[in-house]
């Protein structure tokens, strides 16, 4: 396990690429990373001393290109070690990285680059150039595009995960031209040397500088640039070493795209610092079978992905024999009552004499479906269902839930595993200071909204945005306090609690004020709703807007007496009945504002492709309001 002296600390590396060369000085031989090479077919690693010669490649290729200390390089890659290398050599050179989402709009592509004014791109597959092609024109800036992939070569597509022959020419380019006439595309296999010599950082280069831009998932607007400094991450990671510690023989699954403040902070940067090994999975698509390959020991991950096991699992008990569900909640009650007894928050019972059984019957054949050497998860960037943290903590995965934003490097608060509320957010960072609400202004559930919000201050929060002063001012205020847009509240013991969103916040037109976020969170426990959004802005009550899923809604509607099939059933009178039921049922024990009117049930998701979800996957609230508007008018009728 790793000492004080194994961790690097922020002045020990003073710079992102300064920390990557202190961790290639003190295990040069030990794991860095591992990785599925698709032509060998087979996991391969790299140890810190060959992904130092590699940055090296990586270092000289883009000296070739004559960029200056300040300039803007971006990367549009999925989680791989290619990544590290670019990353770590555009670091010591000055530049500012600017990560681009693999998945997301041409548009917003082109905006970001144009917007951060980017010099080079680069990029992996077809399929991305397929999604730059077209808007190529508008990206004059770029001097160069950078194709991971060459002609021909094999890839994985990161959408579904499964193997393609990329051919980069103009038969899967509809209406392009030959790409002889783009001179600013070519391929890492000719673009980078053979070898190379790992040169000096730049002179000069301070903590305080500008690593990053990292654009904001854009839920309201067009997305701003976050200017992240070297500092900003790694005193963020380093200070959450302190509540959640990582040591250098844990392993980890990386996943969620390094273009996540989340992940790139504590699946990246925390992880140099500690010297553990971390393990990219090849896609969504298969990372069940990845963690049974890997067995990784700790997780980072957002909620949608324990969303997804706990859904799963309570479909096969639906399946299962009563005695099996019995058994399955015994194991539940038994288990949730011997944290609270670990974490000196309960008594001892005597059914826990029963655990060991209870462990492998239940618990054991649950976990070992997440590779059975998991040792603790991480949860961010949303809210997690305390009926979901509340099944694995039970089963004896603990679920460690924090919060933070891009602006904040990400990480404000996280819980320990010693003192855990799984319901809260965790506890602040010991380098932050943190408040509710303006200074001597009205506290608690009578206080207005505004004057709940949670306020940070400390040495991760953002630089500001990019050339927009003006939403920097907003956001920062003149006392260096950031204003993160969520209300809250903190408890005795000091975990704070996220009680919801301001821009969220439905004002009714009584004047009354609900927040939508845990009615949605509730709403989605009943496995009919895949997607929920709670509306009533201004109107005498609230309606939901509801995304199906299709396999319980052809249940559903079998059970209704109406065809599934076809698109009419929606809109069905008894349907949206039972639903509205259903509904109620899933927000019986929120306050007297919670109560829905009205439900418009829909068929098709909400994705990145059809402009309603970010490349986050967090909900555009304004524009599927807005896409569906002409149908939420006429749920209010007449009122």
């Amino acid at each position: 396990m790793v000492t004080s002296a194994d961790l690097i600390s922020p002045q020990q590396a003073v710079t992102v690429h300064g920390l990557f060369k202190e961790r290639v000085k003190r295990t040069p031989d030990a794991i860095a990373y591992r990785y599925f090479d698709l032509q060998k077919s087979a996991w391969l690693s790299y140890t810190w001393g060959q992904m130092a010669e590699q940055v090296a490649r990586w270092q000289a290729a883009l000296q070739q290109e004559k960029l200056a200390a300040g300039d803007r390089v971006a990367i549009m890659l999925r989680n791989c070690p290619q990544w590290i290398m670019f990353d770590q050599a555009a670091a010591s050179l000055g530049l500012i990285v600017v990560p681009v989402y693999t998945v997301d709009r041409a548009d917003n592509i082109a905006y970001i680059v144009n917007n951060a004014t980017v010099k080079l791109l680069f990029f992996e597959t077809v399929e991305q150039w397929q999604t730059l092609y077209p808007v190529r024109g508008d990206m004059p800036t770029v001097q160069r595009f950078v194709s991971l992939d060459s002609i021909g070569q094999n890839t994985l597509s990161p959408r579904t995960g499964k193997q393609t022959q990329a051919h980069l020419n103009t038969e899967e380019l509809p209406n392009a031209e030959p790409l002889n006439v783009e001179p600013r595309l070519t391929f890492a296999s000719t673009w980078l040397p053979a070898q190379a010599q790992l040169q000096p950082e730049i002179a000069g280069l301070q903590s305080t500088q500008l690593a990053t831009i990292i654009y904001t998932s854009g839920t309201t607007g067009r997305p701003k640039g976050v200017m992240l400094s070297h500092a900003n991450m790694l005193e963020n990671a380093y200070a959450t070493l302190q509540l959640f510690p990582i040591y250098d023989d844990d392993l980890l699954l990386s996943f969620l795209p390094l273009s996540h403040t989340f992940e790139r902070t504590l699946g990246y940067y925390l992880t140099v610092m500690t010297g553990s090994t971390v393990a990219f999975a090849r896609s969504i698509a298969l990372l069940s079978e990845d963690l049974q390959i890997i067995q990784p020991t700790v997780l980072v991950s957002v909620p949608r992905i324990y969303e997804r096991v706990h859904a799963a699992i309570h479909a096969k008990l639906e399946e299962a024999p009563p005695l099996r569900r019995k058994l399955f909640q015994f194991a539940v009650d038994v288990g949730w009552a011997r944290f609270l007894h670990q974490q000196k928050r309960g008594s001892w019972r005597l059914s826990f004499l029963l655990w060991p059984l209870l462990n492998a019957l239940v618990a054991q054949k649950v976990l070992q479906r997440m590779g059975g050497k998991l040792r603790a998860v991480i949860s961010g960037g949303a809210a997690l269902s305390l009926d979901i943290s509340r099944m694995f903590v039970s089963l004896g995965l603990p679920v460690i839930q924090g919060y933070g934003l891009t602006e904040t490097s990400p990480v404000i608060c996280a819980n320990k595993l010693d003192n855990n509320f799984p319901d809260s957010v965790g506890l602040p960072l010991s380098n932050l200071e943190t408040r509710i609400g303006a200074q001597n202004a009205p506290q608690g559930d009578n206080a207005p909204q505004g004057d709940n919000e949670f306020l940070v201050k400390g040495p991760s929060i953002m630089l500001g945005y990019w050339n927009n002063p003006e939403a920097t001012r907003q956001a920062i205020d003149a006392e260096g306090w950031f204003h993160t847009g969520d209300t809250a509240v903190i408890s005795e013991t000091g975990h704070v609690y996220i009680t919801g969103r301001l821009k969220d916040i439905i004002v009714l037109s009584n004047g009354e004020k609900v927040p939508p976020t845990d009615m949605e969170l509730a709403i989605m426990h009943d496995r009919l709703f895949d997607q929920v959004l709670v509306y009533g802005e201004g109107q005498p009550y609230l309606i939901v807007i509801a995304v199906v899923n299709p396999a319980m809604w052809l249940q559903f509607s079998k059970e209704v007496g109406v065809r599934g099939d076809m698109p009419e059933s929606l809109r069905d009178t008894q349907v949206e009945k039972q639903a509205l039921m259903r509904i109620a049922e899933q927000i019986k024990e929120f306050p007297g504002y919670a109560k829905v009117h009205r439900v418009l049930l829909l068929s098709e998701p909400w994705g990145i492709d059809n402009g309603l979800m970010t490349p986050t996957l967090k909900v555009k609230r304004v524009q599927v309001v807005a896409r569906y508007s002409a149908e939420i008018a006429q749920l209010y009728q007449g009122h």
